[in-house]
C-alpha cells in the first residue's frame, strides 16, 4: 500500500479522538459552569471564581515540563491509563465540593492529572497517523479539542437552566468514564529507543524536561497563544464595550465553525506541499482578524473578525504542533509535546496578564492592534528561525 494512501480513520484513531473529545467537553463545560456554582450556590465572588481557573492552569503549567520525563519513564500505555484513571476519579470529587477551600484543592490536583493526560494522548494518537498524513491526522485530533470548546460550554449552559451543578457534573463525569473505557481498547505500542539513548544523565539534565529541537517551534506557538489569550480572556468585555454583548455567544460559534471548516484542507496541504504553505497565510489571516477586531463598531465587523481569527488561528495551531512533533525523534515525542504545551500555556498565561494591563492603560483597540502586530512579527520569526533553518538543514 502506498504510504500516502494509508488509512487514517482506523478504529484506534477514532477511539483516541473520542477519548480526547470527552476529556475536553468536561474541561470546558466545568470552566463555564463552575463560576456560576461558586457565585450562586457557594456565595463566592468573581475573584474567587477566577481563582479556581488560575490554580488549575498553574498546576498544569508546573507539571507540564515533567510530563515528557514521566512518559519516558513509565511508557505511553501506563502513563495514559494511570493519568486517565486519576483524571476520571477527580471528576467525581467535584460532587463533594461544598466549600471553596475544598474546591481549590480539587482544581489544583485535577490540573496536575489534566496536564499529564493531555500530554500523553498526543504521542498515543500519533502512533495511528500514517507518516505522510501527519498534518491531516493531527488537524483532526486538534479538531476534537475544538469540538470540546464548542460542545462543553453549550452543554453546560444548556443543562444549568434545568438542572443543578451537581447533576450536570455527574453527567459530565459519566462521559469521562466512557473515554476511560476507550483507553483500554487502544492498541498502544511503546516507541523504540535508539541503543545509544539509555540515560539522560542526572535528573536535572535539561534533556529530561525539554526537547531542544521543538523549542523554536514551541516559541512560535507561545507568540500566537499570547495573541489568542486576548480572545479567550477579553472578547466578552470588549463586546460589552461596543454594545455587542448579546452577540458574544454568536462570535464564538462563528469562530469555532471557521476554525474547523478548513481543517481537512489545510492538513492535506501541509502533508503534500509543506508547513510553510499553511503557516504563512494562516498567521497573516489571524493578524488581519485581530486588526479588524480593533476597529469594530458593528455586528458585521465583529463577525468578520471572528471568521478571520478562526480561520487563521485554527489553521496555524495544529500545523505548528505537528511540526514540533515531526522535528523530534520518535522516542522523544512525549518530550516534544510537553515542551510545546509548556510554552503554549505560558503564552496564554502571560498574554492574559499583559493584554489586561494594556487594556487598562490604553484601550481595547490598542491592545488588539498590539496583538495583530505581534502576530505579524511571528511570521518573520517563522521565516528566520524555522523555515530558513529547515531549508539550510
Amino acid at each position: 500500500m502506498n504510504v500516502s494512501t494509508a488509512p487514517l480513520w482506523t478504529k484506534p484513531f477514532m477511539l483516541c479522538l473520542a477519548n480526547n473529545l470527552f476529556l475536553f467537553v468536561f474541561y470546558f463545560a466545568q470552566t463555564t459552569i463552575l463560576p456560576i456554582y461558586i457565585l450562586k450556590e457557594l456565595g463566592g465572588t468573581l475573584t474567587q471564581a477566577g481563582l479556581t481557573m488560575t490554580v488549575f492552569m498553574a498546576a498544569a503549567i508546573l507539571v507540564r515540563p515533567f510530563s515528557g520525563l514521566i512518559i519516558q519513564k513509565f511508557g505511553v500505555r501506563k502513563t495514559l491509563i494511570i493519568s486517565e484513571t486519576f483524571f476520571t476519579l477527580f471528576t467525581f470529587t467535584y460532587l463533594l465540593a461544598d466549600n471553596l477551600t475544598w474546591l481549590l484543592i480539587i482544581r489544583f490536583l485535577h490540573g496536575i492529572w489534566f496536564s499529564i493526560l493531555s500530554t500523553v494522548v498526543v504521542p498515543v494518537v500519533n502512533q495511528f497517523i500514517p507518516e505522510k498524513r501527519k498534518g491531516e491526522g493531527m488537524g483532526y485530533f486538534v479538531m476534537s479539542i475544538n469540538l470540546g470548546i464548542v460542545l462543553g460550554p453549550f452543554l453546560g449552559l444548556s443543562l444549568i437552566q434545568y438542572m443543578n451543578y451537581l447533576s450536570i457534573t455527574a453527567i459530565l463525569s459519566a462521559m469521562v468514564c466512557v473515554g476511560f473505557i476507550f483507553c483500554f481498547l487502544i492498541p498502544m505500542k511503546e516507541p523504540v529507543k535508539p541503543v545509544k539513548v539509555q540515560s539522560q544523565g542526572s535528573f536535572f539534565n535539561i534533556n529530561n524536561f525539554v526537547e531542544k529541537k521543538a523549542v523554536p517551534i514551541a516559541l512560535l506557538a507561545m507568540l500566537i497563544s499570547f495573541s489568542y489569550a486576548s480572545i479567550m480572556s477579553f472578547i466578552a468585555p470588549f463586546a460589552a464595550s461596543k454594545n455587542l454583548m448579546a452577540y458574544s455567544g454568536l462570535f464564538f460559534i462563528v469562530f469555532a465553525v471557521s476554525m474547523m471548516s478548513l481543517r481537512p484542507i489545510t492538513g492535506k496541504i501541509y502533508d503534500r506541499k509543506g508547513p510553510k504553505y499553511v503557516i504563512y497565510p494562516s498567521l497573516v489571516t489571524f493578524s488581519l482578524g485581530l486588526f479588524i477586531l480593533s476597529q469594530v463598531e458593528t455586528l458585521t465587523g465583529f463577525l468578520v473578525a471572528a471568521v478571520c481569527i478562526g480561520l487563521g488561528f485554527g489553521s496555524a495551531q495544529p500545523c505548528i504542533q505537528t511540526l514540533a512533533l515531526q522535528r523530534a525523534p520518535k522516542h522523544r515525542i512525549g518530550h516534544a509535546t510537553s515542551t510545546f504545551y509548556t510554552l503554549y500555556d505560558l503564552g496564554i498565561a502571560i498574554g492574559s496578564t499583559v493584554v489586561g494591563l494594556i487594556i487598562a492603560a490604553q484601550s481595547y483597540s490598542f491592545a488588539y492592534i498590539f496583538c495583530a502586530i505581534l502576530t505579524l512579527l511571528s511570521v518573520l520569526y517563522f521565516k528566520v528561525f524555522i523555515d530558513r533553518k529547515a531549508v539550510n538543514a
